[in-house]
C-alpha cells in the first residue's frame, strides 16, 4: 500500500466477513494487494485473533475494511463501478462478482457479501453523450432491458438497428 494516503478513501463495514471480502476482491481484481491487517484483542469487542480493520487496493484504489458486526448492511445507495474495455471482461467480472450475489437490471449485481456493483462497458458514457438526444434515448431504452449490458447490442441501439 502507498505510504501517500488517498485523500478520500471508501470505507467498508462488514459484520465477520473484511477478511474473506478483501482476499475475494484482490483475487478478482488483476492489479490488486492486500495491506496491513489489525486484528482484534482481549479487549474486543470482536472475538480475540479476527480482523478488525484490513486495508487492500483494486487497480489502485485504496479500500478499508471492517468487521463491525451486524449494525449496517450495505445498501445499492452506493456501488462501485467497475469499467469494461471489451465484451469479455465485462463477462469475466460480471460472473466473478455475482457469484453467490444476485443480479440486477442493467449491469448493477450484489455480490455475496452484499456490496453493489456496476459493471459497464466504458463505451457506454459515449453512447449515451452528445447531441443526439433520439440516439441516447435508444441506448437507455436497450439497458433498461438488460440485466448484464450487451455491447455489442448498446452499439446496435446507438445507430437505430
Amino acid at each position: 500500500m502507498a505510504t501517500n494516503m488517498q485523500k478520500i478513501t471508501p470505507f467498508l463495514w462488514f459484520d465477520d466477513k473484511a477478511e474473506e471480502a478483501m482476499n475475494f476482491y484482490v483475487s478478482t481484481f488483476k492489479n490488486s494487494k492486500r495491506g496491513r491487517i489489525s486484528r482484534y484483542g482481549e479487549a474486543g469487542p470482536g472475538p480475540k485473533g479476527t480482523v478488525m480493520v484490513a486495508t487492500f487496493q483494486l487497480e489502485g484504489q485504496d479500500f478499508i475494511a471492517l468487521n463491525g458486526g451486524p449494525h449496517f448492511k450495505f445498501t445499492e445507495a452506493i456501488s462501485l463501478v467497475v469499467n469494461c474495455e471489451t465484451q469479455d471482461e465485462l463477462d469475466a467480472f460480471w460472473e466473478k462478482l455475482s457469484e453467490g450475489g444476485s443480479k440486477g437490471q442493467c449491469g448493477w449485481l450484489k455480490d455475496k457479501y452484499g456490496l453493489s456493483w456496476q459493471v459497464v462497458p466504458t463505451i457506454l458514457g459515449e453512447l449515451m453523450s452528445g447531441k443526439d438526444a433520439a440516439k441516447a434515448h435508444r441506448v437507455m431504452e436497450a439497458m433498461l432491458k438488460m440485466v448484464k449490458l450487451d455491447v455489442k447490442k448498446l452499439k446496435e441501439a446507438a445507430k437505430g438497428k
